[in-house]
């Protein structure tokens, strides 16, 4: 479990050594892990705690709107939950606001040492910037360390087939269609998080009931039938045959993208539930069928795929 706190004044309840990883994180990918993973171990040295200070929302979409993403790679509740696999105890949510992006660098240190009983350590990639025109950088940083007795340590990119990690990077290749290589660059499956939404039930209708996910801006890959493996919130995996598009055979749909999952051999009422879906194999593109008869008996080839992969 990762405690969760939104603003300095709360880093004054952690009475032991805390160790910060400082970053927007989006999408936790192999270069985002060396920085949290030097918090982690360093907090491992002293009994102290690992964290991470991060924004919401993400500081291009406020300072730079017209070339943010639009889409990210993971919600903040999907951010909480990909941190606690790598042994950080505190996630620190920063609310980025107009206001906060008017603070200068050292503003924005002094208000964590100052919170703090035993600010130990602060991690960062050495190429992050930070504070008001992004003055921030890993210079004013080790100066700051050196002031407060505060070890800074500041980590090189990660480097993949010659090239950078980057976000934008996994993004791409997520729309290519590409997920080895996003899977690759995250150092796990890409997978997104939603919550299961009531839909038109017309997969029931078709004989294979579906799971509405509203996604949280949370980047998709290409449209089409793809066989997935699904958490939902008893903690278990199931195999799932997922729509992702707009469902061209249905009539009256309002052609709005919609990720809709089968649930394969699994019974049961997950309204409200989250779910976290893994793309495994795109089936086939998406495509529209003469008939509902037509769309049904291809969903059943679809799910009999879906069965041989996982037994294959």
């Amino acid at each position: 479990m990762v405690h969760t706190v939104y603003q300095f004044d709360d880093l004054g309840s952690i009475q032991a050594p805390l160790h910060l990883a400082l970053g927007v994180f989006d999408g936790v990918h192999i270069g985002h892990q060396a920085v949290i993973q030097s918090a982690v171990d360093a907090a491992s040295l002293d009994a102290g705690v690992a964290g991470v200070l991060t924004f919401d929302p993400h500081p291009i979409q406020l300072l730079a709107p017209s070339v943010a993403p639009q889409r990210i790679l993971a919600s903040l509740d999907h951010k909480r939950d990909l941190l606690a696999e790598f042994g950080v105890e505190l996630l620190v949510v920063i609310p980025f606001t107009r206001e906060f992006a008017e603070r200068d660098a050292h503003d924005f240190l002094a208000s964590i040492v100052s919170n703090t009983t035993q600010l130990s350590s602060l991690s960062i990639g050495e190429d992050w910037r930070f504070g008001k025109d992004r003055r921030g950088d890993t210079q004013l940083l080790q100066e700051f360390g050196e002031k407060h007795e505060v070890k800074i340590s500041s980590l090189p990119p990660v480097m993949l087939e010659g090239e950078r990690v980057s976000s934008t990077r996994i993004r791409q290749a997520i729309r290519d269609g590409n997920l080895e290589a996003a899977s690759s660059m995250l150092g796990r499956p890409y997978t997104v998080l939603g919550t299961v939404i009531e839909g038109e039930k017309t997969g029931r209708t078709l004989g294979h009931p579906t799971a509405n996910l509203k996604v949280y801006n949370e980047q998709l890959p290409c449209n089409g039938v793809w066989a997935v493996n699904c958490v939902i919130g008893d903690g278990e995996t199931h195999l799932g045959a997922a729509n992702l598009g707009v469902r061209p055979s249905i009539d009256g749909s309002d052609k709005k993208r919609l990720l809709e999952v089968h649930l394969i051999d699994f019974e049961g009422d997950i309204y409200g539930q989250d779910m976290e879906v893994t793309f495994l194999q795109l089936i086939r593109n998406e495509q529209k069928f003469e008939s509902l008869d037509a769309l049904k008996d291809q969903i059943t080839k679809d799910v009999s795929f879906c069965k041989k992969l996982r037994n294959s």
